[in-house]
């Protein structure tokens, strides 16, 4: 399972309209993909139909 935190994104605001999330869902506070859909969803990007996922995670300082 993936979980997508669109909150703790690094990127979020400057790559969202590039990011697969946006694209077919918009800008959620959180969404979870398991195996299957993360397969569909890099199929559908290798395949130039949406763009990539774009998801950097904030690193969180001890």
């Amino acid at each position: 399972m993936m979980l997508i935190d669109c909150d703790s994104c690094e990127v979020r605001g400057d790559a969202c309209k590039e990011c697969v999330v946006s694209v077919l869902l918009g800008p959620p506070p959180g969404l979870e993909l398991d195996a299957a859909e993360q397969l569909a969803i890099d199929a559908l990007a290798e395949a130039g139909m949406v763009p990539r996922l774009r998801l950097i995670p904030i690193e969180k300082s001890a």
